[in-house]
């Protein structure tokens, strides 16, 4: 099999894998050597900058001895298989690299022979890159689940950042689903990389030539919709390994229907809203000081489609508002609907200089649409119904459903600056406001 047909099935292959990111690590070039790694970033991405990076992405090989029952490379798939040398993949990669076409290099593999095997075939492409072709460009690359951690070591050396995908997010899903893999193997070696990235900051901080271990730090990859597991539970497990293992990232990944396998649940289509939603709250985990057990609960454990998670909270805790904005506080200003980090960073710096009004927060660029049901400006409250709970709900609520659209397509007409029938609000039943008690702690360990 030729290179390019190699690399058509196993970049194919790799498509399932979300859990690439901006690389947040600064390798500079060498001597002699060839590319950089910039700490904006390099991904399929957009950086904070505003610019659109890319990598190659593919697999080491998708032969795999596992058998998961929603992989794609599954061993009992009947898909093309193709397997990469070490030193196709590093010839690839400097030749794309020196074309222009990428920035780095994303390297995952399905798992051949046994899985440290796999780990030193990953590794051998990583020297081959680094110390043959001294590429000091992006390297992401996957940690194997089961590897021994002498070779974690070796590759953590060698790259910017590793991941090791979770996917599944309960011990029992993962039990029903991929057998052969444990919640040991997955959290053991995500424990060891974060200890050597801790104990690698520190000795930079003392040796001024002491070596990197992961300097853009570790991701993971959980899997939505292909087991029951409910919101709640997955984004307390997000919040759990943002605590315990210093993740950098955990990506949401809505499953695509590739099995008919009874285990799996039975869905028609890829629960995409879902996992938008679920990358809001994980927003929140991480910049807003939310905690998992302020969105959801035991009993909620669903997040609203229909609302982004801070408007759905605001919603149910309409106690904690309006806010004034001239003395709120910032972590306060943080919860407001409409209102972003960096509009609350310039509130707080304009309203040291003057109080501010409605206007103000216009020119900040503050959403006011949503916003302004939920704040004060010197006392006054702007939004255009009362500040009634079940109003405010009905303001704020998605004007058509898709069922509501579907069953109306042909009878839309043209704009009029009449009021039309259909273009009235629809009754909206307001749900019970009163928020749940709260839930028995989770533990990482539950997973």
């Amino acid at each position: 099999m030729d290179i390019s047909e190699k690399l058509r099935i196993l970049s194919d292959s790799a498509k399932y894998d979300v859990s690439c990111s901006s690389s947040g690590s600064s390798r500079a070039n060498t001597p002699g050597g060839v590319g950089n790694a910039a700490t904006a970033g390099i991904c399929h991405s957009f950086t904070a900058d505003g610019r659109c990076i890319s990598l190659l992405k593919i697999l080491l090989t998708n032969y795999c001895i596992f058998d998961c029952a929603y992989c794609v490379n599954r061993l009992s798939n009947d898909v093309e298989r193709a397997a990469f040398t070490p030193d196709e993949v590093a010839d690839l990669t400097i030749n794309f690299y020196r074309r222009n076409y990428i920035e780095g290099l994303f390297l995952s593999s399905a798992i051949i022979s046994n899985p440290n095997h796999t780990m030193e075939l990953l590794i051998q492409t990583a020297k081959k890159l680094r110390n043959t072709y001294n590429f000091n460009g992006y390297i992401h690359m996957k940690a194997i689940p089961g590897a021994d951690e002498a070779l974690i070591k070796e590759a953590g050396e060698l790259v910017d950042r590793m991941s090791i995908n979770i996917e599944l997010p309960s011990n029992d899903s993962l039990k029903l689903l991929a057998p052969q893999k444990t919640k040991v193997n997955i959290l053991t070696p995500m424990s060891f990389i974060k200890s050597n990235i801790i104990a690698s900051r520190e000795e930079q901080s003392l040796f001024k030539g002491a070596p990197s271990f992961v300097p853009g730090g570790q991701s993971t990859q959980l899997i939505i919709g292909a087991t029951p597991d409910s919101d709640f539970k997955i984004i307390k497990l997000s919040e759990n390994l943002y605590n315990h293992m210093n993740l950098k990232r955990v990506y949401y990944s809505a499953y695509i229907p590739v099995s008919t396998n009874p285990k799996l649940v039975n869905i028609k289509n890829s629960p995409l809203l879902r996992e938008h939603r679920l990358y809001q709250a994980d927003w929140l985990l991480r910049f807003y000081d939310f905690k998992a057990d302020e969105l959801l609960n035991s009993t909620n454990s669903s997040l609203n489609l229909n609302f982004d998670p801070k408007t759905d909270w605001a919603l149910r805790n309409m106690d904690k508002f309006p806010l004034e904005i001239n003395s709120a506080r910032y972590k306060d200003l943080l919860r407001i609907p409409g209102i972003g980090v960096t509009c609350v960073k310039r509130i707080y710096r304009a309203r040291k200089v003057h109080s501010l009004n409605f206007e103000d927060l216009k020119k900040l660029g503050v959403m006011l649409k949503r916003a302004q049901y939920f704040i004060t400006c010197k006392g006054k409250y702007s939004g255009d119904v009362p500040f009634k709970e079940n109003l405010i709900y009905s303001r704020l609520s998605p004007r058509f459903d898709l069922n509501l659209i579907e069953s109306n397509k042909n009878t839309f007409e043209q704009l009029s600056i009449f009021p039309s029938p259909f273009l009235e609000k629809p009754k909206i039943i307001i749900p019970n406001l009163i928020p749940p008690p709260p839930p028995k702690p989770v533990s990482l360990l539950d997973f």
